[in-house]
């Protein structure tokens, strides 16, 4: 049965794939995943990378702009409309404790802190809110987005390229012990940053 459901996912993958709008898919997906989907992208992105090896920095870049149009609007919502509509989408995805949080470290902090959430996998909403609200340079916003999730993706992608079929059973099989690993090494990075 597990089998079957593989050869399907396979099948249904291929497809999509070799689709013409694979890449304004994977734009609008990643464009989402930045606003409101609490699903990691890379579930989709690394097997679609896997099977479109000759589009993977393609793939990487269509993926980073439709982040990168999600956290200008995110940025945008925290900017005009944070107490209207940005304090119940918080809540809505269970991230207002974390947004207080990390309100009190962006003051000190902006760029350090923004880098730190784009790279990990602490919510990257609570980042575009928090820059928003605080009224954060949206230029400097956006080369934090910029640097961030283009070490996430392009580092993907890199790592499909040297690495092929090893990097999705690696995914699978450690993917939340990675993102803590990730997590613990930002943070220690970051509390280097902050004390030295």
């Amino acid at each position: 049965m597990q089998q079957t459901n593989n050869k399907r996912a396979d099948r249904w993958l291929a497809r999509f794939a070799d689709s013409n709008y694979v890449l304004l898919a994977i734009f609008i997906a990643s464009f989402l995943e930045s606003l409101i989907v609490p699903i990691p992208l890379e579930l989709i992105l690394i097997p679609l990378l896997m099977h479109q090896r000759d589009r993977l920095w393609s793939i990487a870049t269509v993926t980073l702009l439709g982040c990168l149009l999600g956290a200008s609007v995110g940025y945008g919502v925290g900017l005009w409309f944070f107490d209207d509509v940005g304090d119940a989408v918080l809540t809505w995805l269970g991230y207002h404790d974390a947004f207080e949080g990390f309100t009190a470290r962006f003051a000190e902090h902006g760029f350090a802190t923004l880098l730190l959430v784009g790279i990990s996998p602490i919510p990257f909403q609570v980042g575009m809110l928090s820059a928003g609200s605080a009224e954060y340079p949206y230029g400097l916003f956006m080369l934090a987005a910029i640097i961030a999730r283009g070490i996430r993706y392009y580092g993907l992608a890199l790592l499909v390229y040297w690495f092929g079929e090893a990097v999705l059973r690696w995914w699978q099989q450690y993917n939340r012990k990675a993102g803590w690993v990730v997590l613990v090494a930002a943070l220690s990075v970051y509390f280097v940053y902050l004390f030295i």
